[in-house]
């Protein structure tokens, strides 16, 4: 199962970046045995300013045909690394040929896309900087493939 990550904005080089290329290629090399991965980046940019619906309808573009769609969002479900590992177990079983993990920009995502999501996954109640959600997103990626593996990184 391919996974992408869509995300409103651009990442430049620097430390969000590395953290997050070093964890999917880490979540690349695990996941290709087990069927999951590749993981790929696809960021999506409003040139034009036309605020949450400009950007959902980017994001819903960047989302493969087909894909189960998982939102990060405030209001999602909050899951620990082994029922996340265990979500996206689920999804490759099922034959899904894609995930795609949306994040908004910093006004959040679109009602109507939201609408359109089989999954919302909350980080917590606390709001954090979508640069940092993806740097999140990559590790617990990675993480689960591991706890999939039976891998020491996860310990519980």
């Amino acid at each position: 199962m391919r996974v992408h990550v869509c995300a409103v904005g651009r990442l430049r080089a620097g430390p969000e970046h590395d953290l997050i290329t070093d964890y999917l290629t880490r979540f690349d090399r695990s996941g290709r045995g087990m069927g999951l991965g590749p993981a790929q980046v696809i960021e999506v940019e409003d040139k034009r300013g036309g605020g949450r619906a400009s950007e959902g309808e980017l994001l819903r573009r960047a989302v493969p045909k087909g894909s189960v769609i998982c939102m990060l969002d405030e209001r999602g479900k909050t899951m620990t690394s082994p029922a996340f590992a265990q979500l996206l177990a689920k999804w490759r079983d099922s034959g899904r040929a894609d995930a795609s993990f949306v994040i908004g920009g910093a006004d959040g995502i679109d009602p109507d896309f939201r609408a359109e999501a089989d999954q919302l996954l909350s980080f917590g109640p606390m709001v954090w900087p979508h640069m940092l959600a993806r740097t999140m997103l990559a590790e617990q990626l990675y993480r689960a493939v591991s706890i999939l593996a039976g891998a020491p990184y996860h310990r519980v």
